[in-house]
């Protein structure tokens, strides 16, 4: 069972691999930030499985979420910030290895995040699906390593 190194290197693998592929074939060509954004949210999906226990990964998935809270707070997008914060402590309710290490959370937690996206920045969710894929492929590479998929 890796740790969060390990975590971070699978879900940057995956998401390398997934977008490579998608542009090899055509489906997907997004620009350099486009693409820095959705190696940082696969990497937040590889660490939100573990972040109910004292780790590494907890602390730079928090931070994280912290510093995307205070900007959206800053830029008064105050639902948006609810929702984030909302969706951080999620882990909290439950055992380790619990529920986060479920396929079906994969799916839900950051449905979340696209659904308040959807309702209040009135964002269409088509455009906002790269992102999700990234996080649910983090997620996904979490699993996958733990051995838990």
């Amino acid at each position: 069972m890796p740790g969060y190194k390990g975590h971070i290197a699978g879900a940057l693998g995956a998401t390398s691999a997934a977008l490579g592929g998608a542009w090899w074939f055509g489906l997907y060509r997004p620009g350099p930030r486009t693409v820095l954004t959705l190696a940082v949210l696969a990497v937040l999906g590889a660490l939100f499985p573990d972040v109910d226990t004292s780790s590494k990964g907890r602390r730079l998935y928090y931070g994280a979420a912290a510093l995307a809270d205070a900007a959206l707070i800053v830029v008064k997008q105050y639902k948006m910030a609810a929702i984030l914060g909302f969706c951080a402590i999620l882990p909290a309710v439950g055992a380790h290895r619990g529920w986060t290490h479920t396929w079906w959370a994969g799916i839900v937690v950051p449905s979340a995040a696209l659904l308040g996206a959807v309702t209040f920045l009135d964002v269409s969710w088509q455009s906002l699906m790269p992102y999700y894929l990234a996080v649910v492929l983090g997620y996904y590479s979490h699993l996958v390593l733990d051995g838990t998929f």
